[in-house]
């Protein structure tokens, strides 16, 4: 008899349905209207042993105590701080991410949001398409990368795949984290610290609790007029109306978003400006990292009922 699992989302592609399908018995809450999805957790709820989720889902409370025969909450994705930890601790359900295999391309996204940023990229093409050059309606000078200094907010996976990407740019590399990590000498003595000393910073940090709103009014001040906020993290991690406050008064010298705190809702005031780009949470959005965060998600759950080791067990 094959294990019940519910899905949560709607990012599955046909392929991963049908691998699912196969594999294990499937409740795919997503394509229930509401009234259906409590029907459904109320009469299948106690034989659901494992659910897929996203990293931006994730799995709430309610669901949890619907669900008493849990066993294990596979995330495709890296975060997991949308998963109540101590409820799962609690019930010793094991949680699995899908790390490593999204690190290039949510490295490529951070690049390419600097350089669209730093070299307004997304208003010039603007300037083109409007006629605006065809009338020489002045221009104001982009920024050049070289000789400027790139902080990294978080040096893990994804902030490594980052400096190494923008090492041959000319740009001097440093970062912050609470540990020390590796090469230290590039570690700044805090996060203000990294602010002061960088013209641009790139936040990479994990998201939840510990990282909440890190990226505050103070940090952007610290980072200034001529400075550039990326960040391709998790939303929470930026105080946003800070960061709108900032862009507003001038305070702060330009942004680039993949995430946002209340996604997909985005602040309007950040629509009005030519010194911000924004992107809909796509770091792990292309066909090679979806495919490969879904097989080893799907990987997780199979080793998990054929009571095998974990690829990626999460621990908390």
């Amino acid at each position: 008899m094959k294990p019940e699992i519910l899905v949560l989302g709607t990012l599955w592609t046909p392929e991963t349905r049908a691998q699912l399908c196969e594999l294990f018995d499937c409740h795919f809450l997503a394509q229930l209207q509401e009234g259906e999805r409590a029907d459904l957790l109320a009469s299948a709820g106690p034989r659901i042993r494992g659910v897929l989720t996203t990293g931006v889902i994730g799995i709430d409370g309610t669901t949890l105590v619907a669900l008493p025969a849990l066993e294990i909450v596979a995330v495709h994705g890296v975060g997991v701080d949308a998963v109540p930890r101590e409820l799962v601790a609690a019930r010793g359900v094991r949680v699995t991410n899908t790390p490593d295999v999204l690190t290039e391309d949510v490295a490529d996204l951070a690049v390419g949001l600097l350089l669209a940023c730093v070299r307004r990229l997304p208003m010039l093409d603007r300037y083109v398409r409007s006629g605006q050059w065809e009338a020489r309606v002045p221009l104001a000078h982009a920024r050049s990368l070289r000789g400027k200094v790139a902080g990294i907010v978080g040096f893990g996976r994804i902030g490594q795949a980052v400096a190494q990407r923008l090492t041959p740019f000319g740009l001097e590399i440093r970062y912050f984290q609470r540990s020390e990590g590796p090469e230290p000498q590039r570690r700044s003595s805090s996060l203000l610290a990294l602010a002061r000393e960088s013209d641009m910073l790139i936040v990479c940090t994990p998201g939840g609790a510990a990282t909440q709103r890190l990226i505050d009014a103070e940090v952007l001040d610290t980072l200034g007029p001529e400075g550039t906020l990326v960040n391709i993290a998790r939303g929470s991690v930026v105080d946003e109306a800070a960061l709108v406050a900032a862009l507003a008064s001038g305070r702060l010298g330009a942004a680039a978003l993949d995430v946002f705190e209340n996604e997909p809702q985005v602040p309007q005031a950040l629509f009005e400006h030519d010194n911000v780009v924004l992107t809909p949470h796509v770091g792990s959005n292309t066909v090679e990292s979806r495919r490969a965060m879904a097989g080893l998600a799907v990987a997780n759950l199979v080793a998990h009922f054929r009571g095998e080791p974990l690829p990626t067990p999460v621990v908390f």
